[in-house]
């Protein structure tokens, strides 16, 4: 490690960075996440589910979220019926194969989403195709349509019900806004459901 390099001055860096973003992503979803949630619960209440993808590291955060609701977040409770469409690797490879890359959730949009579910896509940029494609497929199938996303909202936003919005271009910083943001999805949802 090169002696210039002063690993205390860039954990300090990233760190007031981190809590400017948190500062910032108060201020930014203060209106539109709670009506995610109630949109969320309505949902749930009856009998639907919440669909969850994403590419990269939000295809890890969509399993991670919908993990979180079927099996538990903090409580002992009900599961609650929630799905990721990043986990069939046999399905996603058949569609990026046979009808391309970009329909990759769209397909499975059209195969699992009812009219009721919340579909939830996440892009730190806002600009990724396939994710976009999902919320159309899911928005014309009478889905509640989400966005979680960063920057300036991106493409996705004009196709989402709700947009999640981080006012960050740091690909770091939107990822762990949109983990804090969905755990606090899924503890509400439980707290909620569970009364």
């Amino acid at each position: 490690m090169n002696s210039d390099y002063n690993v205390a001055e860039y954990l300090a860096r990233e760190l007031a960075d981190h809590s400017e973003v948190v500062s910032r992503t108060a201020e930014n979803v203060r209106e539109t996440f709670p009506r995610l949630v109630a949109a969320c619960l309505e949902s749930i209440r009856h009998g639907h589910k919440l669909l969850f993808f994403g590419n990269g590291g939000s295809a890890a955060d969509a399993q991670h979220f919908a993990t979180e609701l079927v099996v538990r977040y903090q409580a002992n409770r009900p599961a609650i019926s929630a799905i990721a469409l990043t986990t069939d690797t046999s399905t996603l490879t058949a569609i990026g194969n046979d009808l391309g890359f970009d329909d990759v959730f769209a397909r499975q949009v059209e195969a699992l989403c009812i009219a009721g579910d919340v579909a939830i896509g996440i892009s730190t940029s806002g600009n990724s195709e396939n994710v976009i494609r999902g919320l159309r497929a899911a928005g014309a199938r009478g889905a509640v349509t989400v966005a979680f996303t960063g920057g300036d909202g991106g493409r996705i936003q004009s196709h989402a019900d709700h947009a999640i919005v981080v006012p960050s271009t740091t690909t770091a910083r939107i990822q762990e806004m949109h983990l804090l943001l969905g755990h606090s999805l899924c503890a509400l949802l439980e707290e909620s459901l569970a009364s």
